[in-house]
């Protein structure tokens, strides 16, 4: 079979299957992590196709571009206090599980750290695509992506921390590297917005994402993944909508979403075509469900305990829907399992808990909060069908006056 016809199949595989069996309530994503599990199975090492890799590197970028377009500070500002208060939570319970992770693991205290960020931090760009499908009215929607989006701010920087701190001097050298680049985007992009859009309408989109793919490897090239520095272009794109409107307008978030849509599925295909032999085990599964059983629960009680006394007006099923659809850890699950699988040595025992928590942790909205299917073709802002015609007997009102055509239209 040639290669041509091979990345047709797999392309037609990650982009048709999943989504149709999205009916079923299979995520996507899922989907295609499992497919990149058996491609391992059956392939072996032959399934590290540079093509493959290259395709999942975009994805992730572009998925995490999205993800800092989408932060507004005005809204996370209305909801300030709650937010304050979830953050502090969020760290107390790091440093929790970052000392548990250490004290009986005997996982260093990077590790140990990645390893809680692994479990509580919500993967805010596989929440914000799947909002849509659970049912959430305007206000539910706001405190789900206000909540992923500061979980994920506070995530980064602690990853951007934990993983130069072994070396203070690295440590220092990527912190002034980050703050160039943070100084050095604004400048591009109003270099973009004053020398190359109004000659070339249109191109705001892809000045927009080879920004993004640039920071993304400047970061990664720190140490540090691409994920950080792909969030940074966005979010930076996003603090100057009001100088540079086109560069973060609505148009382009859509368009970058759609483009990030057919990107992510060889990320996920990728992450699961990684995972080791080793973890596949009994042990792994049986450590998985043990995560999921422990650690899932406590992070919906704890939303849910928060929102029940900070919103005493609420009610308890939409506090039971907020807490439940920030569970999905995937992306930043599979991420950190990665990085400490190849940098740490963590065991592939652990490794293949982490990416069964994620996955069940992942299903849990899309079985709990999923909206009926539907396929009326009238719903979601279709076009309303044309006035009939009245009968011959039909009394001659205005209204049917108007809905009957004369003879020259």
């Amino acid at each position: 079979m040639s290669r041509e016809l091979v990345y047709l199949l797999l392309i037609f595989a990650l982009l048709v299957i999943p989504r149709a069996l999205q009916r079923f309530r299979l995520p996507a994503p899922i989907t295609c992590l499992l497919f990149g599990i058996a491609a391992m199975l059956a392939l072996g090492n032959s399934v590290h196709d540079p093509v493959v890799t290259l395709l999942s590197t975009l994805g992730i970028s572009s998925l995490f571009l999205f993800a800092g377009l989408e932060v507004d500070m005005q809204e996370l500002r209305r909801g300030l206090w709650p937010l304050v208060a979830h953050l502090a939570i969020r760290i107390g319970t790091l440093a929790l599980l970052s000392w548990l992770g250490w004290r009986y693991l005997g996982l260093g205290w990077q590790a140990s750290a990645l390893l809680a960020l692994a479990l509580l931090t919500p993967s805010t760009g596989f929440i914000l695509d799947t909002l849509e499908r659970l049912g959430l009215d305007e206000e539910e929607r706001f405190w789900v992506t206000s909540k992923a989006i500061a979980g994920e701010l506070l995530a980064l920087a602690a990853l951007f921390v934990v993983l130069q701190a072994g070396d203070p001097v690295q440590l220092g050298v990527s912190t002034l590297a980050m703050l160039a680049l943070m100084i050095g985007l604004p400048l591009l992009y109003v270099a973009f917005g004053r020398w190359i859009v109004p000659h070339a309408p249109g191109s705001e989109f892809s000045l927009l994402v080879m920004a993004g793919f640039v920071a993304a490897f400047i970061t990664y090239k720190l140490g540090v993944y691409y994920l950080v520095g792909a969030f940074v272009a966005g979010l930076v794109a996003r603090l100057l909508r009001t100088r540079i409107p086109r560069m973060a307008s609505d148009e382009n978030i859509h368009a970058l979403r759609l483009f990030a849509s057919f990107f992510v599925p060889f990320y996920f295909f990728h992450a699961g075509s990684q995972i080791a032999r080793d973890a596949l085990t009994l042990e792994a599964l049986g450590l998985g469900l043990l995560l999921t059983a422990v650690v899932v629960p406590l992070r919906v009680a704890m939303v849910w305990l928060q929102r029940r006394v900070l919103f005493r007006g609420e009610h308890e099923h939409s506090t039971f829907k907020v807490s439940v659809a920030l569970t999905p850890t995937l992306v930043f699950t599979l991420v950190l399992a990665e990085i400490l699988h190849s940098r740490f040595g963590l065991s592939g025992t652990l490794t293949g808990a982490l990416v069964l928590y994620t996955t069940l942790n992942t299903l849990l909205p899309s079985l709990l909060l999923r909206v009926p299917f539907d396929v009326d073709p009238m719903q979601d802002g279709a076009p309303a069908p044309l006035p009939l015609a009245p009968a011959p007997d039909a009394p001659a009102t205005v209204e049917n006056a108007a809905a009957v055509p004369t003879p020259g239209q």
